[in-house]
């Protein structure tokens, strides 16, 4: 039976090409959930447990954060932490979430929006990838860690995941028509009350 594959790495680590390797791969690939629910700090357990028994890996919000109950409750699974210069992903997730609110990011960074809280969100990027490096110490062989932004690609995720490699070239850049792609061939999380 085919491990659990969840990525771990916050957004703006090149979550969306990793989540279209992991397709390319043959993975039934699930994004974000669960992004503006008002009550995702309480709700997120639940909410994530209606997900996983429907697709093979994850990656973007809300998973990063709860890489310790998905270990202990999946034990089996495999875990990617997608990895970039720090400064460059405050660049980033400034350009791309600027002013914009969710409650999703206010649960993870105390705060709604990266502009004007730069320190903030730099700090508490810091942190997980010490924190998620400091579990993992003991466990290393269920930790890939990548840098998709400085070239690691196929032979880096197919060696953890013993998969063979593909022809295709990896899904470095995280483009629309790449993520058009991977939101045609993948069936799409449904955020109804049903996984609630």
């Amino acid at each position: 039976m085919q491990k659990k594959v969840f990525g771990i790495g916050f957004h703006k680590t090149a979550t969306s090409s990793l989540g279209i390797a992991l397709s390319m791969l043959g993975y039934r690939v699930c994004g974000a959930i669960g992004v503006r629910d008002d009550d995702i700090q309480s709700s997120v357990f639940s909410l994530i447990d209606g997900y996983v028994s429907d697709y093979d890996a994850f990656q973007d919000n809300p998973w990063p954060v709860c890489y310790e109950y998905l270990n202990t409750h999946y034990p089996d699974s495999l875990f990617i932490l997608t990895v970039r210069d720090e400064q460059d992903w405050l660049a980033s997730s400034v350009a791309h979430f600027g002013h914009k609110d969710t409650p999703m990011r206010e649960w993870i960074y105390g705060v709604g929006h990266p502009e004007g809280n730069e320190a903030l969100y730099l700090a508490r990027y810091q942190q997980h990838q010490r924190e998620v490096k400091n579990y993992f110490s003991t466990s290393p062989e269920k930790l890939l860690i990548m840098d998709i932004t400085q070239g690691d690609g196929w032979p880096k995720l197919c060696k953890f995941l013993d998969k063979t490699l593909p022809e295709e070239k990896f899904p470095f850049e995280n483009s629309r028509s790449s993520r058009r792609a991977l939101i045609d061939n993948q069936p799409r999380p449904d955020n109804s009350n049903k996984h609630a």
